[in-house]
């Protein structure tokens, strides 16, 4: 019972962790909080549903375009609705608002192209899963873990050993310095976005894989992406897989012993406590002013 519940543990905590991935770099770059980021994590198992289940595209071709039409979505919103908002001075209030008005304005154009109903992507059959030490572990499952670690790996590399990662560390670090040593912040900004909406995407679509897809599914995954990032520490990428970890641990643990409806719960007082005894995250820094 134990190691089955810390599989689907570790499960868990690999969506949220790419969700969270996701935020925390374009938190980092647009400095507000991004809450259309969830739109972005039921777009991307949507486009793959329509390419698979409406165009009959293979299941795997279907996942290999869904995830670029995610950045381009994510791309989209910000050249044609952050960015002018930036450029007007708009308040980090301001863009809180607007990214609620996007996540809303999407979510109704799925349901109406795709109904409220639960759909399922790919095959739609119940895995037995593969025997572990009495438990069982699912091939999506798996795949799931596999994928984030290796995005884990991909992003760390990026964002520091290549010019664009360099770059999104010093517009996350200074945007005005930046901007007076030649970068151009919006581009920084729409590459930090089309990063952000590809793992939000592919989080998406992995979700979906493992306990099917609703057009309502994004705010769910997104708040507990922040969690994640608010208990390892915005700008850390251990911290942020290490809160993930954290989270889906005391979620699913924590229903061994109360019931399943309170995991939502668990994660909003594990947030409260961080909050007040330890703001900054496990490997985050001390930061002088919080913005929303």
């Amino acid at each position: 019972m134990f190691l089955q519940l810390l599989i689907n543990a570790v499960s868990a905590a690999s969506v949220y962790m790419l969700v969270a991935f996701g935020f925390s770099l374009i938190y980092s770059t647009a400095r507000f909080f991004h809450f259309a980021h969830a739109a972005m994590f039921v777009a991307g198992a949507y486009f793959a549903y329509a390419l698979n289940a409406g165009a009959g595209c293979p299941l795997f071709i279907s996942i290999l375009i869904a995830v670029p039409l995610t950045a381009l979505l994510g791309c989209l919103v910000d050249m044609y609705i952050y960015r002018p908002l930036r450029h007007k001075g708009s308040s980090s209030l301001i863009m809180l608002l607007a990214s609620f008005g996007i996540y809303i304005v999407l979510q109704n154009a799925v349901s109406m192209l795709f109904s409220d109903d639960t759909k399922s992507l790919g095959a739609g059959n119940i895995e037995t899963g593969f025997p572990v030490l009495g438990a069982r572990i699912t091939f999506i499952q798996l795949m799931t873990l596999l994928a984030s670690i290796t995005l884990l790996i991909i992003l760390w590399g990026f964002m520091r050993r290549t010019k664009t990662g360099l770059a999104l560390r010093a517009v996350a670090n200074d945007p005005e310095l930046a901007n007076a040593v030649g970068l151009n912040s919006d581009r920084v900004i729409l590459r930090a976005f089309a990063i952000g909406s590809i793992l939000a995407g592919v989080a998406g679509i992995l979700f979906a894989l493992d306990v099917n897809m609703s057009p309502t599914m994004g705010m769910s995954a997104l708040m507990m992406g922040i969690v994640a990032v608010i208990i390892g520490g915005v700008g850390s990428t251990p911290g942020v897989a290490l809160g993930a970890l954290l989270l889906g641990m005391a979620q699913h643990l924590g229903v061994w012993k109360i019931s399943s409806q309170w995991q939502d719960a668990i994660a909003f007082v594990i947030l409260l406590a961080f909050l007040l005894i330890k703001p900054e995250g496990l490997l985050g820094k001390k930061i002088r002013k919080a913005m929303v």
